[in-house]
């Protein structure tokens, strides 16, 4: 048996809702699922507004109508009639119910969509109504009847693959409908799990795991991979709202794994809450954060016991940030920093920076001496960070000994960082990845080359869980690769990309230098390749296209991009553009058109406004209104370099 939460976030819209259908589809097709689902974002509070108004329907209505909206994305003809028919029959019974139980027919209609629509595709759901399993006795849920009840409902119905039940409602011995608080969908799902001994305990979110901190709060705060089911309580108490606190307690009784998951980026591994003895001398996992009026406390958790040393070195920290200490509370496996509310992310930011920003350590190889790997040495020299690296010339690096090196020393926190151009290294890319080292690399040679090389390389990556990241390869600095990868995300499917990204080009076509002479700055300035006829004749434009291309999800090959070179007479105009365009096609075997040209562009299109070597790319795509422009710088080693170092840190 399976057990899958899925939070507001995850159900709020139709897009949403498809990617959750996708994932209990995947795994009902393994084992039963039992779906809890929570209402859809913003609907508890709605209707908790809708309560304390003096005519509930000016709230009440608009919530409908966004499920209705859904029901009319994921449903046709009669199905959808009928879906719509079955939550018009909760509403009804929502405007004539207590107006203290408006808010918890929330859940009741997210579930009843989802428990349809997998039943239209032809799986064996089935819905349960939380409120008459899940039972209440004096505020404290009674397990024993709880479980018993979830084991009768789900036993009763061998045949069902997907059972769906709405999270945060219950009922007490009376009958009456109560909740489970505020995140309590998660310990509702809890409680299934723990009924029916689940093999597996995922909680669906968006956001990739349980984080060192509130990203919000803190850009840098990354996944924690493993916590200790204490460890995961201490967080969830004290501020990491991505877990409800009481939801461990049952998991831990059974020794069931919780597994933390992000909706939108299924691939990502998460967190694992487990059990697992503790350490004598525990790292730091993540800082929790409460805030009261003029006090925030700051509540820093570890997986194991503390050394006094460790609280010494943070106090001392914030003693040298003249961050006001109001009170520590210290215990084996947490410490509890209580200081002003005015100094609260300050002194966030300096205990995680010190906790986790400079503790990781990264045993690198660096290969290439050129610009960008020289400004990555400099920048590096120049952080607070443990890193190891080994620089390495591309001669070197072509020799198959080195090579055989790095395979028989490749750690888990190992990066091989390609910021050559070489030709041939990508060979080297899959058993680099399948020896458990990481790649980040600049060398858009290697990430243009035929398609089953690049699909050989991302499964390698995909099945060693390592990561393969080269953002630099298309735009530099700017973040192209990790936008289309947003945009594919589910249901929603790129359009049209154009891409201006030969800076060579942008130089001359907005200069107001003559071609020749435009050329010839561009060479000493040294913009262009080594051979400047390979920016006129498309090649860095080509790969940059098949690089786009392919994250998209189009199986490009070069031989598919019509290519017209660049030549001085056919330059005419300062409306001309060189434009690497990818657009749908259900004309082409591939789904889709490729072409690299000089273009002509209307007045008001949005490249015009291009000066010198920047780059944009303009997306389109299903879901979105209006394209996606981004826009920026297309060189400079140094900003290729801190893309290379974010590639190598996140």
């Amino acid at each position: 048996m399976q057990v899958l939460k899925f939070g507001g976030s995850s159900v709020a819209d139709a897009t949403a809702m498809s990617r959750v259908l996708d994932i209990v589809i995947a795994a009902a097709n393994k084992d039963k699922v039992v779906l809890v689902s929570s209402a859809i974002s913003g609907a508890t509070d709605a209707l908790i507004k809708a309560s304390e108004e003096k005519n509930p329907e000016k709230e009440l209505s608009p919530l409908l109508d966004r499920h209705f909206q859904i029901v009319d994305r994921l449903f046709t003809g009669e199905e959808n009639r009928n879906t719509k028919k079955a939550l018009s029959e909760i509403y009804d019974d929502l405007i004539s119910a207590n107006r203290d139980d408006y808010q918890t027919y929330g859940e009741l209609f997210s579930t009843i969509i989802l428990a349809r629509k997998l039943s239209y595709e032809g799986i064996r759901a089935l819905w349960l109504n939380s409120i008459d399993l899940v039972k209440v006795e004096n505020g404290i849920i009674d397990k024993d009847v709880t479980y018993s009840k979830i084991r009768n409902a789900v036993a009763s119905h061998p045949n069902i693959k997907v059972f769906v039940a709405p999270g945060f409602i219950a009922s007490d011995a009376n009958g009456h409908v109560c909740t489970l608080g505020r995140g309590g969908s998660d310990f509702s799902a809890a409680l299934y799990a723990a009924a029916l001994d689940a093999q597996t305990f995922q909680i669906w979110t968006d956001v990739p795991g349980i984080m060192t901190t509130n990203p919000k709060d803190i850009k840098a705060a990354r996944t924690i991979p493993e916590l200790s089911y204490e460890a995961a309580f201490t967080l969830a108490s004290n501020g990491a709202k991505v877990l409800y606190a009481p939801t461990v307690e049952p998991a831990k009784e059974k020794g069931i794994t919780i597994h933390i998951l992000d909706s939108q980026n299924p691939s990502e591994k998460g967190t694992v809450i487990k059990a697992y003895p503790p350490k004598k001398n525990g790292q730091w996992c993540g800082i929790g954060k409460l805030t009261q009026g003029p006090c925030t406390t700051l509540t820093l958790v570890a997986d194991g016991t503390i050394r006094s040393q460790s609280i010494d070195e943070l106090s001392a920290r914030l003693k040298k940030r003249d961050i006001r200490v109001l009170f520590v509370e210290a215990q084996d496996s947490f410490v509890k920093f209580t200081i002003p509310s005015d100094q609260g992310l300050d002194a966030l930011s300096t205990l995680h920076y010190f906790c986790f920003e400079t503790q990781e350590y990264k045993n690198i190889y660096l290969a290439g001496e050129g610009a960008v790997g020289k400004a990555l040495l400099k920048i590096i020299s120049e952080i607070d960070a443990k890193i190891e690296i080994q620089a390495i010339s591309k001669h070197e690096c072509e020799d198959e000994a080195f090579f055989n090196k790095l395979l028989s020393e490749a750690k888990p926190n190992s990066i091989f960082v390609d910021c050559t151009d070489s030709e041939t290294i990508w060979k080297w890319y899959v058993p680099v990845l399948e020896s458990g080292a990481n790649i980040v690399s600049s060398n858009r040679r290697a990430l243009s080359v035929p398609y089953q090389d690049y699909a050989s390389m991302k499964r390698s990556a995909r099945l060693a869980q390592r990561f393969l990241r080269y953002e630099t390869t298309v735009g530099t600095a700017l973040p192209i690769l990790d936008s289309i990868a947003t945009s594919t995300e589910g249901s929603d499917e790129i359009i049209s990309i154009e891409a201006i990204v030969s800076c060579t080009l942008n130089y001359i076509l907005t200069s107001d230098l003559p071609f020749s002479q435009a050329l010839a700055n561009a060479q000493k300035i040294g913009l262009t390749e080594k051979d400047p006829s390979q920016d006129l004749l498309g090649r860095d434009a080509t790969r940059k296209l098949l690089i786009l291309a392919r994250e998209a999800g189009v199986k490009l090959e070069e031989e598919d991009i019509d290519i017209e070179p660049v030549e001085e007479k056919a330059i005419h105009s300062k409306h001309q553009r060189f434009v690497a365009s990818l657009e749908k096609d259900p004309d082409s075997p591939l789904g889709y058109k490729a072409s690299i040209r000089l273009k002509e562009l209307d007045a008001s299109h949005p490249a015009l406004r291009l000066k010198g070597t920047e780059n944009m790319i303009i997306i389109c795509s299903t879901y979105q209104p209006s394209p996606l422009i981004i826009q920026g710088p297309g060189e400079g080693a140094m900003m290729a370099a801190s893309r290379v170092l974010t590639d190598i840190l996140r």
